[in-house]
């Protein structure tokens, strides 16, 4: 009896083998099982152009990038890769990268289809010349109620040409909410005054403020407390602001802030301060007003100063306490006839400091050396940490260090490096050198071996 033969589709097999290959492959791939939102919240962590990527997975994946919450728009790193590679024709380069930035971000934008953002950032070479595109973006995420916006127009020598944030989106908030903002981050963008209190007195929830490199702020005010809506700030930066003149800031859940004024800075209503970067003349009076300001807040742990050097420097006279500073920073140009030992009123203001840095650069101006006599300044009992930045070996070196060996009494490290940003009168090459070697020598022989010498 012969065998019926039974024909087989070999494309149907080929369509049954791929289908139970895709189960098996779906049960192993425990991603693609989450709920779609959660999939949104992972490549929120991704970059943009990371997360198109994934459009490519499968036909589940080709939108659900457009959905991501965070809109990260960085590509300085071609526009200042440009500049090193054609420092001679790269103008014409930036132009062209600049108009396919424009019409990448655009192109995102009309793609994107989520209906809130958590964080929109634009970081690249843009200027006046791009105000329409970059005003629109902005528009873009403020109606989408951003937490988090970040606008870094990284624009080498040409301040005049910053992009200026346009008062007339401060006037429509009939149409843009501001309520919905925690943290704002302006570089190379020209800021007014009225458009910071504008932040402060609408946006209840800013959190984080930062400016930088803008040449419109002069005499901000950073104020609030009061009222139906206190103000939350907790972290503010304002530096690199060529034309600042004064600040004002008194928020009560400030806990950081980093200013650089040159000429009035005023501080108050601060009690939950804990970290503080200012500028400050080198005088005993505005060193007094500001310690008098900086006693009233109780929980400040670091203090990063820089001292701004006059003509006529004068001795440090006692100096109200700080009494939980942990961490003091010092950036300091001195004078060939000036002593290090001036600083020590600063340190005894601060009765249980365990860390204290000097950064310091000298100006010669080859005067005699004067030993200083310090044995009546008080001992300092926790200091256990100091860091000295700026040491050649000069006999102003050589006396600071012999001062913090006795004063500071249970000293562990002692960390010494030549090399100081603030260093603005140099030798020959050969001549630093040598000084370098010399105060390794001096320092080996001078620092007790019950304390770590760690040499930069």
């Amino acid at each position: 009896m012969s065998r019926k033969r039974v024909r087989t589709d070999s494309l149907f097999q080929s369509k049954e083998f791929d289908k139970k290959r895709y189960i098996r492959s779906c049960k192993d791939d425990r991603i693609s099982r989450l709920p779609d939102d959660i999939l949104v919240h992972i490549l929120s962590f991704l970059s943009v152009e990371e997360g198109a990527r994934t459009s490519v997975l499968s036909s589940r994946w080709i939108n659900l990038w457009k959905y991501s919450t965070c809109l990260n728009l960085d590509r300085y790193t071609d526009f200042k890769e440009i500049h090193r590679k054609h420092p001679t024709t790269g103008d014409t380069l930036v132009d062209n990268e600049r108009r396919k930035y424009v019409t990448w971000v655009n192109g995102i934008l009309r793609s994107h289809k989520a209906h809130t953002l958590k964080q929109f950032r634009i970081s690249f070479g843009l200027n006046r010349k791009h105000r329409k595109s970059i005003t629109r973006w902005l528009e873009f995420a403020l109606s989408r109620q951003v937490q988090r916006l970040e606008l870094d127009l990284i624009y080498y020598n040409e301040p005049l040409m910053y992009y200026r944030f346009p008062d007339e989106l401060l006037s429509r908030t009939f149409i843009i909410n501001f309520k919905s903002l925690r943290e704002l981050i302006f570089s190379h963008v020209d800021v007014s005054d009225g458009a910071i209190e504008f932040f402060l007195r609408n946006c209840p929830l800013l959190e984080k403020l930062i400016v930088c490199h803008s040449t419109e702020l002069s005499n901000p005010r950073v104020c609030g407390g009061g009222g139906s809506s206190p103000l939350v700030l907790k972290h503010l930066e304002i530096v690199f602001c060529s034309g600042l003149k004064s600040l004002k800031v008194s928020a009560p859940s400030l806990t950081y802030v980093r200013a650089a004024t040159y000429e009035e800075l005023f501080i108050e209503n601060m009690p939950k301060l804990v970290e503080l970067h200012v500028n400050c003349i080198d005088n005993d009076v505005a060193l007094r007003r500001l310690f008098t300001a900086l006693s009233c807040c109780p929980q400040l742990e670091t203090l990063s100063l820089m001292l701004l050097s006059q003509e006529e420097t004068n001795e440090i006279c006692k100096l109200p306490q700080l009494p939980k500073l942990k961490k003091l920073e010092i950036q300091y140009v001195a004078r060939d006839f000036e002593t290090l030992i001036r600083l020590a009123r600063m340190i005894s203001a601060c009765p249980v400091l365990e860390e204290f840095v000097v950064e310091c650069g000298w100006a010669y101006f080859r005067k005699k050396h004067t030993k200083v006599d310090y044995a009546a300044i008080t001992p300092h009992h926790y200091l256990k940490v100091v860091k000295f930045c700026g040491y050649y070996g000069r006999p102003r070196d050589l006396e600071f260090v012999d001062y913090i060996l006795e004063k500071c009494v249970v000293l562990e490290k002692l960390i010494i490096g030549p090399t100081c940003a603030l260093e603005i009168f140099k030798g020959p090459l050969d001549v630093e050198q040598t000084a370098i070697k010399k105060g390794k020598r001096q320092l080996e022989a001078l620092v007790p071996r019950h304390i770590e010498l760690v040499y930069l």
